[in-house]
């Protein structure tokens, strides 16, 4: 095994730590912290940026694989961290590809893949919105109202981390329809957008696991407190965020008969009297065919019926 990196601590210069991590300049925006921190320690620079010390430690430890301690994090900075962030892709990041893929393809009308490929990220920014506007009114709302001596009867923090998807997997699925259907020669804005999507995979994945192995962990840690404390108040459950899987495979012909009937806009009712199929061996096929194809959108079932031939562009419904 290989030697274990030595955790920053706070009185590590701040330029130190952004020249060994360029990464660490995301995390600077997230808490709030400008450049131009000249020879200050970590400790001087978020004391000037009234941002908690211990929390900003945690995180850039644990985001640069070193040892880290949830236990001495602040719970009001870790949110407000997680909240710059959604803001950051919300506002910023994802609407930024959106205008490079734009410039980047055929969206002149001619192109059927090109327009398809703009149909299939935004709806997966949709669900991106989504998951974050949850994690921002419930769970974190959940999280304030712990803080402050309440607890939810039929919601925990595990209620979250068991449904809690990684929001880069269909970034991931994106790159793969680009990199295998959309052919283009010496396509420099494309390449740069492919490269941008890679990126935001990969941050995307991190804030993930920073909710995963922080966040929940930390929650955890102050539900048990207030539980031996005996001073919790008990209110109503928040809603529950939805959870999907995957898995890798082939199609059988019917899943593709299936998959034709889902590209055209039908329904599972309408798909099932068509091809002589109960509703519910429909929805299992459709199940199935998500998981195989590693395809859970619409718009991204369309991209690959029509790449692979099942179907033409005009069968499809507006």
């Amino acid at each position: 095994m290989g030697k274990s990196l030595t955790p920053y601590t706070s009185t590590d210069r701040m330029r130190d730590l952004v020249r060994d991590q360029s990464t660490i300049i995301l995390i600077l925006g997230r808490f709030g912290i400008p450049l131009g921190f000249g020879d200050k320690s970590i400790a001087e620079v978020c004391t000037a940026h009234h941002v908690d010390e211990e929390t900003f430690l945690q995180v850039v430890n644990y985001c640069t694989g070193r040892d880290y301690h949830y236990e001495r994090i602040s719970l009001t900075a870790l949110i407000e961290y997680l909240r710059q962030a959604h803001e950051y892709y919300l506002e910023f990041n994802l609407p930024q590809i959106r205008r490079k893929l734009i410039e980047a393809l055929d969206c002149s009308g001619t192109n059927d893949i090109a327009l398809l490929i703009i149909k299939f990220y935004d709806e997966y920014v949709r669900e991106v919105r989504k998951h974050m506007e949850n994690e921002n009114k419930t769970v974190f709302a959940y999280v304030q109202q712990l803080q402050q001596g309440y607890l939810k009867r039929e919601y925990s923090i595990a209620t979250f981390q068991g449904k809690h998807t990684p929001m880069a997997d269909k970034l991931k699925e994106l790159k793969e329809v680009i990199i295998q259907y959309y052919p283009e020669k010496n396509n420099f804005l494309l390449n740069e957008v492919l490269l941008n999507i890679m990126l935001c995979e990969e941050d995307l994945t991190q804030h993930c696991d920073v909710e995963d192995h922080i966040f929940v962990p930390a929650v955890k840690l102050a539900e048990q407190r207030l539980l031996q404390s005996n001073t919790a108040v008990y209110t109503n459950a928040p809603k529950q965020v939805e959870v999907k899987g995957k898995n890798l495979g082939k199609l059988g012909e019917r899943e593709k008969d299936v998959l034709v009937c889902v590209a055209r806009g039908m329904s599972n009712k309408e798909t099932a009297n068509a091809l002589c199929l109960s509703v519910h061996t429909v929805t299992t096929h459709r199940r199935n065919i998500s998981q195989k194809l590693q395809i859970h959108s619409t718009a991204g079932l369309i991209i690959y019926a029509i790449a692979n031939g099942l179907i033409q562009l005009d069968e499809v419904k507006g």
